[in-house]
């Protein structure tokens, strides 16, 4: 199977004090005067984005309309034990007036189809709340 590449994200990085990040389209010119937690807010805005993004599409296999005010907040761990880094995530979902037992079919149905979740799986421990 040869996979068709849908879009390249291109980021320059820079560091120091003046630090910063931008992406080659434009949209994303952020100034990071240090690593983090610019890193796990930056990670985080882009999973639960993402993550958006593949409840919508589950949603529309199933037929479901969603709420306007869809939401997902991330929160995204760095944590250190016995001298190694490593990420923690919950990601917390916000469907107001969905049935219940739909809204957790859609979240779980995201975490397979979101190509974030599917680069963690089996790698951080994930969380997927509804709130």
């Amino acid at each position: 199977m040869t996979a068709k590449v849908l879009l390249t994200g291109k980021t320059h990085n820079t560091n120091g004090r003046n630090g910063a990040a931008r992406s080659s389209d434009g949209f994303l010119d952020i100034k990071l005067p240090q690593p983090h937690p610019a890193a796990e807010n930056l990670f985080g805005a882009a999973w639960s984005a993402c993550y958006m993004g593949a409840i919508e599409l589950a949603a529309s296999q199933k037929k479901i309309k969603l709420p306007a005010e869809l939401s997902v907040d991330a929160e995204i761990d760095l944590n250190l034990a016995d001298g190694a880094y490593f990420l923690a995530a919950r990601l917390n979902v916000s469907l107001p007036g969905l049935d219940r037992e739909v809204a957790q079919e859609l979240i779980h149905a995201a975490h397979g189809i979101c190509p974030y979740s599917k680069a963690t799986r089996g790698n951080i421990a994930v969380e997927t709340n509804l709130v």
